[in-house]
């Protein structure tokens, strides 16, 4: 009886939770220019102030629309920000959908080097939507992992496409190693100056290549 009235509660409670809100697909292309180029100016404010800083006035302002369309879009900034991350996981996700497209074709060498060159050609746009996760994980229904995940499960699948004789528990262990390495060089890539830069960067691809190569 009392499971039955606590699980009644729960639901009860379930049913009077207000709505989360979420961002507006636009219809139109009027429309998604304008909230491409909202979110232009969000990336924008937010990699200047900082995500706390920021404010949903001086997004609009920043794009040149009035504050009632921005929000029409984005009901608030937890949500500009999560289309922002969103944004950048469907660029990267395509980058690598393109690069499973051709897989057949590429030998070791290509296959690192189109890995690698992924994250480095979103390198400020990875910047950007690592803050807003930084900036918001104690947040419910923020999970930084899941991206990682997202992208690690795609460059598995690309490498059993490319050597289909690669056991799943290899693609995987394989696909970690190589996010991490792609992870590595944009950080190779962002550190301003250090001695030998071009030469490290070129040494962590060469290793990479080698890494490929032997399989």
């Amino acid at each position: 009886m009392t499971s039955q009235k606590s699980s009644s509660a729960t639901t009860e409670a379930a049913q009077q939770a207000p709505p989360v809100p979420t961002a507006k697909e636009p219809k139109r292309k009027r429309g998604i220019a304008r909230v491409a180029k909202l979110l232009d100016a969000g990336a924008a404010v937010f990699a200047e102030q900082g995500y706390k800083a920021a404010t949903m006035t001086e997004i609009a302002a920043r794009a040149g629309a009035p504050i009632g369309s921005l929000y029409q879009f984005f009901p608030n900034k937890d949500v500009l920000a999560d289309a922002l991350v969103a944004r950048y996981a469907e660029h990267v996700e395509a980058a690598l959908d393109r690069i499973r497209a051709q897989v057949a074709d590429l030998d070791g060498t290509q296959l690192a080097d189109r890995l690698l060159d992924v994250l480095v050609a979103h390198a400020a746009e990875r910047s950007l939507a690592l803050s807003l996760l930084d900036a918001r994980w104690e947040q419910p229904g923020v999970r930084p992992g899941v991206l990682r995940e997202s992208l690690r499960r795609r460059i598995a699948e690309i490498l059993t496409l490319w050597r289909p004789e690669l056991a799943e528990d290899q693609a995987q262990a394989m696909s970690v190693v190589l996010f991490q390495a792609m992870k590595s060089l944009v950080q190779l890539h962002e550190e301003k100056r250090y001695a030998g830069k071009s030469e490290a960067i070129a040494h962590w691809r060469g290793w990479v290549q080698r890494y490929l190569a032997e399989i």
